[in-house]
């Protein structure tokens, strides 16, 4: 009797030393070379699959989640877990990945977004190909991009809905939908000239990619456009993107000067942004203004700190930019899994809220033993 290595690989540890075992005691005659090898190597595999890097190590530890992760804790990763227990997987390159359980392809794709580690190093923790982590990576990217950002996000919330959740310092602007920013991550220099221009942005003076964010006055994110070349303009940008569907008559947008949109804006709806100087000092009345938009403006700028935490949106590499747009929809979408931006917010849905964001600094030394071990 033969055990197949794969079917050991997905069974848990005892199963697979009692399978090992088992043909320990059928076949320990010396003189069965053949018998002799198939056990060496069950051995082999059992050692590797003990070394092999889990979700289950660190499942009884919200700080290792949310370091590894960006997720705040272990009940989040598994309710985002079993929204694709009835997906369809339909792997990159046409693999069979059979050697990691869903948890952990889940857990290695987050791993990936979350510290951006090389395809190498996760090969070897893991105990994978290279050529899996790369089908495992881009196989999860569409499906959490189909079934988290194209399902949560399809719909942005209504006045109404984010009317049970107003924090003050939007009190002036009862009628604020979304407030507008755009963000920029940096991108490899292209190779042609050409494309180096539209790729470059003067106000980072480097070569980006821009994307828009919008999000609701209670810091939830509520749209993400694709990325666009770093020289677009915000108004471009807006007028492309398809964040103008979003709104009815009736509703008001907060923005930066940069979004100089009226002309663009569908009938009944309005955007506040703080007003230019064109005196030579501000009245009293748009000094009140500028400050009561920068209050609650402030809300998308941590918003945008929180999706950057992700650190696959430090720099897109040459490889990367054909999914650059998903990565970065991808990580506006799982921003809204981590705890309530805003700490009044928090208070009034009677959620409590971790304001800790873990750093690397921040994981004792003996987090990474697992890993320096041979």
């Amino acid at each position: 009797m033969y055990f197949s290595c794969e079917k050991c690989c997905n069974a848990n540890y005892l199963e697979y030393y009692q399978n090992v075992v088992s043909l320990w005691l059928n076949f320990r005659d010396p003189s069965n070379s053949r018998d002799q090898a198939r056990i060496r190597e069950l051995e082999q595999e059992l050692e590797k699959e003990k070394r092999r890097l889990r979700f289950e190590h660190f499942r009884n530890s919200d700080k290792k989640i949310r370091y590894y992760t960006g997720l705040p804790n272990a009940g989040t990763f598994l309710w985002l877990l079993s929204m694709f227990s009835n997906f369809s997987f339909n792997y990159y390159g046409g693999r069979q990945v059979s050697i990691l359980s869903r948890e952990d392809q889940l857990f290695l794709f987050l791993m990936k977004l979350n510290l951006n580690i090389g395809h190498e190093m996760l090969s070897d923790w893991f105990r994978v190909s290279r050529g899996t982590i790369t089908s495992v990576f881009h196989t999860w990217l569409d499906a959490v991009h189909r079934v988290v950002f194209l399902g949560f996000m399809k719909v942005v919330p209504s006045r109404e809905a984010n009317a049970g959740s107003m924090p003050e310092c939007f009190k002036s602007y009862p009628k604020c939908r979304m407030v507008l920013d755009c963000t920029e991550v940096t991108v490899d220099i292209p190779g042609k000239m050409e494309l180096h221009n539209v790729v470059y942005s003067h106000y980072k003076h480097r070569t980006t990619l821009k994307g828009l964010v919008g999000v609701a006055p209670n810091g939830t994110v509520t749209f993400a456009s694709k990325l666009y070349p770093g020289s677009t303009s915000d108004k471009a940008i807006v007028k492309d993107c398809g964040v103008l569907d979003c709104f009815v008559p009736g509703d008001c947008i907060l923005a930066d000067k940069g979004f100089l949109i009226a002309d663009l804006l569908p009938p009944g709806v309005t955007v506040n942004i703080p007003p230019f100087l064109t005196t030579p000092q501000f009245t009293l009345q748009q000094i009140e203004k500028t400050e009561s938009i920068a209050k609650a403006r402030i809300h998308v700028e941590r918003a945008n700190e929180r999706i950057k935490c992700f650190k696959i949106l430090n720099h897109i590499k040459h490889m990367s930019v054909a999914d650059a747009s998903k990565i970065f929809q991808v990580c506006c979408a799982l921003t809204n899994f981590k705890t309530y931006l805003i700490r009044k917010v928090a208070h009034a849905m009677s959620v409590p809220r971790n304001d800790v964001m873990y750093e690397e600094s921040d994981v004792d030394d003996d987090d990474m033993l697992y890993f320096n071990e041979s």
